[in-house]
């Protein structure tokens, strides 16, 4: 049990000085009070990018042994988890079990608050057996506090697994740095409203956990260039960005990529490959098996994947 005394002592938990007044400023003047607290959240974020690429770099060998990335996390920075997951496979084409969200309370806490389900140690401990994490998987724990019962114990429980295990808080030495491989610690100040760690902790959550997820599939061959060549055009608006990807990528007219599109049956990537290298949509694919999912370097294959 984590003494509550804690929480004084916390930064997340301080009153900030600068927004003592802020019940008693217009409505322009609070807005940008906030927006200057903001501005202050890219360069917490900064100050820790050697612990972020290490971190990029775990995912990343998890990725290529098979392994999985899982986020847990306990209202807002559960639903921050759940939100960059969900992105995952319509961006980047992948299996919906490679990187998945897990929140206290369950499904139903994405939406509603679920009382007292951030406090069950014992709960996070079971969702990380339930998923199934072993070793070989990344599990991230995501909390301001850095405290949280129920994300303690799930990622307790994933170390006991096997799992090499990454703590995402706003505070320094917290007791999250006890069950962590590697803790990136965010630390952003005061609130503008004290406590309420939706604001800029989340905003630092958020875009840590962006740079967690763009990284590893860039470094996994997801990206070609600056282009999501692995998207999943799953709908209208996407099946057009699709097209104007291939395009971008390969300058071709609107009939070639037509085709191209076409016979690789909708896929981004294996189109380009194709339309830059001349070759068919089989030959595209063998390129891309044996250059490990890379764009460049399939180009840089001969037939049937051999180097030229």
């Amino acid at each position: 049990m984590i003494s509550h005394e804690l929480l004084n002592h916390l930064t997340t938990e301080q009153q900030n000085p600068d927004s003592m007044r802020i019940d008693q400023l217009p409505t322009e003047q609070i807005v940008s009070l906030i927006n200057e607290e903001d501005a202050k959240v890219a360069g917490a974020v900064r100050r820790i990018i050697p612990q972020i690429a290490q971190a990029v770099d775990r995912i990343v060998d998890s990725f290529r042994q098979g392994g999985r990335l899982f986020y847990v996390g306990a209202g807002t920075s559960g639903r921050l988890g759940i939100l960059d997951a969900s992105e995952c496979p319509p961006t980047f084409g992948t299996d919906p079990s490679m990187v998945q969200g897990m929140i206290a309370g369950g499904f139903r806490a994405i939406k509603d608050p679920i009382e007292g389900a951030e406090d069950s140690s014992q709960n996070g401990a079971a969702d990380i057996n339930e998923a199934g994490v072993r070793q070989g998987d990344t599990v991230v724990g995501i909390a301001a506090s850095g405290r949280t019962p129920y994300v303690l114990g799930a990622m307790q429980q994933a170390r006991l697994n096997g799992a090499y295990v990454i703590g995402l808080c706003n505070n320094e030495d917290t007791p999250m740095r006890q069950y962590a491989d590697l803790c990136l610690e965010a630390v952003v100040g005061p609130e503008v409203i004290l406590g309420s760690t939706r604001m800029k902790a989340g905003t630092a959550q958020k875009m840590i956990l962006n740079m967690l997820s763009t990284a590893a599939m860039v470094r996994i061959g997801k990206v070609y260039q600056n282009l999501m060549v692995d998207l999943n055009p799953s709908n209208e608006k996407l099946v057009f960005r699709a097209k104007r990807i291939i395009s971008l990528a390969t300058g071709a007219s609107d009939e070639e990529i037509e085709k191209a599109f076409r016979d690789s049956d909708q896929q981004a990537k294996t189109a380009i490959v194709m339309l830059l290298a001349g070759v068919s949509a089989e030959e595209a694919r063998a390129r891309l098996e044996a250059a490990g999912g890379f764009v460049n370097r399939a180009l840089q294959l001969g037939d049937n994947g051999s180097s030229t």
